[in-house]
């Protein structure tokens, strides 16, 4: 696919003055490309206006946490993402910032990979199954659900495919993708993943028992999180996250509802590094 025409996510935080991006710019426009520099903290509305099927890539500037904000805008025109890495070692943002002119070289000649990642679709309702407005979401990395001020421990049923699973006691659940396995998921002791595998990672945080594992479930399961009372009587505190992003308040009897999206993540691929070699580099950099 030819690619000519971009946006630029900038982080204002990491691209100070818009130094960086404004290289980027000058560059491509130099090559008779056609681009525009969004920043996420002010114009996340203006880009989910303009952005459409017609951009040919979106050019990320910052970590993995900003890739995570462009996947979520990006994921109903399946608009390809690079990501250049402006942060610490990341797996998304796979582009250091110094080699980014020898990525573009590539990408404006046809010399680069698209990936096709699995997301999630989560959404949370009440006990009569009404969907609370404002609560459905798309994640690529992960939804977690977990407790929120205190040290209260959260009660949960588990179910998939409408199939009673498990109760945990613990301070939340993580239900990831793969490529998400590498986040959250793996700090908590979840299994790490070929992240283009397409399936759904169920991993307890800090659960109340000797039998912590993870479990792996097909990406076809739909997986259904049932929020319990407490015992001690005391009022319930948890929170849901879709990829780290604003938390949604639960009440006792809350279900969060997850299953694999339609739509999926495009990620440009530059390195010809596999996954493990990639893997093997992170672990040795800490």
């Amino acid at each position: 696919m030819s690619i000519k025409r971009f946006f630029i996510i900038a982080n204002r935080v990491k691209d100070q003055d818009q130094v960086f991006s404004g290289k980027i710019r000058d560059y491509l426009d130099n090559k008779g490309m056609t681009c525009h520099i969004v920043h996420l903290e002010e114009e996340r509305i203006r880009l989910r206006k303009e952005l459409n099927s017609t951009t040919d890539c979106l050019l990320v500037l910052g970590g993995d946490g900003t890739v995570l904000e462009a996947a979520h805008i990006g994921a109903d025109t399946g608009t390809p993402i690079l990501g250049i890495n402006l942060g610490n070692l990341g797996y998304l943002a796979e582009i250091d910032s110094q080699n980014w002119e020898q990525a573009l070289v590539r990408i404006l000649n046809g010399d680069y990979e698209v990936e096709s990642r699995m997301m999630l679709d989560g959404s949370v309702s009440n006990r009569t199954g009404r969907i609370y407005p404002g609560t459905c979401g798309h994640a690529l990395n992960d939804i977690v659900v977990t407790r929120g001020t205190g040290l209260q421990i959260l009660q949960f049923n588990v179910y998939v495919d409408g199939k009673f699973l498990n109760s945990y006691n613990a301070d939340g659940v993580i239900i990831s993708t793969a490529t998400g396995s590498t986040a959250y998921n793996m700090s908590a002791g979840g299994p790490i993943v070929e992240p283009k595998a397409r399936l759904i990672l169920l991993t307890p945080i800090s659960p109340h028992t000797l039998n912590n594992r993870s479990i792996v479930l097909s990406s076809s399961d739909r997986v259904t999180i049932e929020i319990l009372s407490p015992r001690s009587g005391k009022a319930l505190s948890a929170e849901c996250y879709f990829d780290g992003a604003a938390g949604v308040s639960l009440q006792s009897g809350d279900r969060i509802n997850i299953s694999s999206s339609v739509n999926t993540t495009r990620l440009i691929r530059i390195s010809r590094q596999s996954f493990l070699e990639t893997l093997h580099r992170k672990f040795t950099s800490v």
